[in-house]
């Protein structure tokens, strides 16, 4: 009996040491680490500006006038997948005008993962969209049987843009999106304006998303994934298709699911909804419901464009889809920060409307972010039904010169440093004025990203456990802080 009273005290003693040891190890490691903070700021040349020597001190306990940003980097949440944009006509047509040089300089600034922006995300569409000089499909009018089927149109421009950038950034994330049916597939008998898939093609509309893929793929392009349709529930003046909840459910469940996995194609990642938080749940909820259809969802994409003039975004939307269906993945599939117009090329407003969207919508589960096209020209186009609008950069044609707006500078601070597979941890303000979120690389560098829309600067302390370093960020400013 006393030796086992006498194991199980070494035993405890063991055990408080090890805990012990371990706490100060982390504290230790914790304060020793170096720091590197990016930031880009309003009214100054602050762009990516790298500063170092901050320091780690004991904070246990914050005080009420203390500004924090509170991290735990061991409570972690959803994988990380990557950030991108889209590389649509508008986008390729516009590159294709631009000199080797400036084409070169463009597709490093979004995909070298060392001094551009790393993206590793692109959309581009199937068929036209609004962001096409014209109206097309890769079928001959009433071709039921798809015996008429070719890409040409997009060997032109589209292709080779899409071919540069997968060169740079190889492990790329592509995958497509349709505006629309072909006219004679749909109820209107027209691409444009709404209108719905007839039922006798459905059949035949799956058969397309086929045909589409292996087409790219002997173009040396691999798709990942899909979406079934942009904007389900928009009847646009441009191309566009409505489904309802259901509809879309049962042509994912009963046709383009079992045709893709018919034709070895089953791998493909299918994103159901692509359009606004405000109606998300409920087809997100139609849909995931059938366990037939759910079968063959990888993940929900959803825009930012209902209510967004109006400051309230819907974040927590997005959130409650994440609690619903925790084991499916969120994409944010698309966002323009507004209409274009030349005075307001240099918008902090509109970089600030990609941090607030990205900051939130990463902390309601969102594991990838897409923003819209990549590059327009100075009228921000083309575009064939006039609904010109703003990229994070644009080409001045009439000059060759590109034009990076904040928004560029603003996407960066998230897609630069977090890396695929990343986790997100916990991370919060102390004060609204301030947003933030926080990832892990699988390297193990902590990523945290700070922006302060207000117009008066602010010092806070990052906290990582009971240590915290003393950080400025500037008014109207992101910063990104390594550790």
């Amino acid at each position: 009996m006393k030796n086992s009273m006498t194991f199980l005290i070494l035993t405890g003693w063991l055990f408080l040491t090890l805990t012990s040891c371990e706490n100060e190890k982390k504290e230790f490691l914790v304060t020793d680490k170096t720091i590197s903070v990016y930031t880009t700021a309003d009214s100054s040349d602050l762009r990516f500006d790298k500063t170092e020597g901050f320091t780690f001190k004991e904070l246990k306990q914050p005080l009420e006038t203390q500004v924090c940003i509170f991290v735990e980097p061991d409570k972690t949440f959803q994988t990380f997948l990557g950030i991108g944009g889209a590389i649509t006509d508008a986008s390729a047509e516009v590159y294709a005008k631009l000199s080797p040089e400036k084409q070169t300089q463009l597709m490093e600034a979004y995909f070298d993962k060392n001094e551009g922006n790393a993206y590793t995300v692109i959309r581009t569409n199937m068929n036209s969209c609004d962001f096409s000089s014209d109206m097309y499909t890769y079928v001959s009018d009433g071709d039921k049987d798809l015996m008429s089927f070719n890409i040409e149109h997009d060997k032109k421009f589209k292709i080779p843009m899409i071919k540069q950038a997968v060169k740079l950034a190889p492990d790329s994330k592509l995958y497509f999106s349709p505006w629309s049916p072909p006219a004679y597939m749909k109820s209107n008998k027209n691409m444009l304006k709404g209108g719905a898939l007839l039922p006798e093609y459905f059949d035949t509309w799956a058969r397309y998303y086929v045909k589409f893929i292996e087409s790219y793929k002997k173009e040396g392009l691999d798709f990942w994934g899909l979406t079934i349709q942009n904007e389900p529930m928009a009847t646009q003046i441009w191309e566009s298709c409505i489904y309802t909840a259901e509809e879309e459910r049962d042509f994912l469940k009963d046709h383009l699911g079992p045709t893709l996995a018919k034709n070895g194609l089953g791998n493909k990642k299918i994103i159901i909804w692509d359009h606004n938080r405000d109606l998300i749940t409920q087809r997100v909820n139609t849909i995931l419901e059938d366990k037939k259809a759910a079968q063959y969802v990888w993940g929900v994409g959803f825009h930012w464009y209902e209510n967004w003039t109006g400051g309230n975004m819907m974040f927590d939307n997005v959130g409650e889809v994440n609690l619903l269906y925790p084991e499916k993945n969120l994409i944010f599939t698309e966002g323009c920060a507004d209409s274009y117009h030349p005075d307001r090329l240099h918008s902090w407003t509109n970089a600030e409307k990609y941090g607030r969207s990205m900051i939130n919508d990463f902390n309601k589960g969102t594991v990838a972010w897409t923003d819209w096209n990549i590059l327009l020209d100075e009228t921000g186009g083309p575009n064939h039904v006039g609904n010109f609008c703003f990229a994070p950069v644009h080409a001045d044609l009439r000059t060759g010169e590109l034009v990076f707006t904040p928004s560029y500078y603003y996407i960066g601070h998230f897609s630069k440093f977090v890396k695929e597979g990343a986790k997100r941890v916990s991370c919060v303000s102390s004060r609204s004025h301030l947003l933030t979120t926080s990832f892990i690389n699988p390297d193990g560098k902590l990523i945290t990203i700070v922006m302060n829309p207000t117009d008066k600067a602010i010092k806070y302390n990052l906290c990582v456990g009971i240590q915290a370093a003393e950080i400025n960020i500037p008014a109207r400013a992101i910063q990104t802080i390594v550790l």
